[in-house]
């Protein structure tokens, strides 16, 4: 089972926040004020699901926000190249961190077991976590042609409702800090998906552990 609240309206405030131009060679929009972004998240409130733009309810959506944003779109041999960069600076900073960096074809994947990332039942980031989600923070600013889907899975105990709740409570949470850290809105779509993905068997304390976990899935923006 997997549940969709559309939130609308934060792209306009955060793109508000707005300040100097980075001249790093692989990023295509400004730096932006991140007490500002911290303070337009906390004034939200709610869980953070589905697509954070104020175009539209949907994929298209998101693209018009990041082209009005001025981000450029990648197209040809840039993509592979573009993303074999993003996914050396994602392994440098988060070697021996516990979070697993997959590539699927130009698609990155940032596995993050809910062991190191979260305490049992609870939603709110470990304060030990900060940091790693700093790293990530700052290399999907460096990197920022890309969109970021962040989705929130559960092992099968106790009640789907509840899975399917904590799921996207605890991707909801891991959004607002990667925004709070001045990642752009309109890049993200957020989703819990409970127990309905598992990547191992849930028949295993070892298969539930790995089942538990927030996905940062992150693909090229090719416009």
């Amino acid at each position: 089972m997997r549940s969709k609240i559309f939130l609308t309206g934060v792209c306009v405030l955060a793109l508000g926040a707005a300040a100097c131009t980075t001249t790093d060679p692989y990023s295509s929009t400004p730096n932006r004020n991140n007490t500002g972004t911290g303070a337009i998240v906390g004034a939200v409130g709610g869980a953070l699901v589905g697509y954070l733009t104020n175009t539209s309810n949907s994929e298209q959506g998101r693209k018009n926000a990041l082209i009005g944003a001025g981000v450029g779109a990648l197209a040809g041999a840039a993509v592979g190249q573009y993303m074999d960069r993003q996914e050396q600076a994602m392994r440098e900073e988060l070697s021996g961190t516990g979070v697993g960096v997959v590539r699927q074809g130009d698609v990155l994947v940032l596995r993050m077991p809910s062991d190191v990332t979260f305490g049992t039942n609870q939603d709110a980031v470990n304060r030990n976590f900060y940091a790693v989600l700093d790293d990530v923070a700052g290399v999907l600013q460096q990197y920022d042609r890309s969109t970021i889907d962040i989705i929130g899975h559960a092992d099968s105990d106790g009640a789907d409702a509840y899975n399917l709740d904590l799921s996207q409570r605890r991707a909801s949470n891991v959004a607002r800090y990667l925004i709070d850290r001045g990642v752009l809105p309109a890049r993200m779509y957020v989703e819990g998906r409970g127990e309905s993905q598992p990547i191992a068997s849930n028949a295993t304390a070892e298969g539930k552990a790995q089942n538990r976990r927030v996905e940062i899935m992150i693909r090229p923006f090719t416009g």
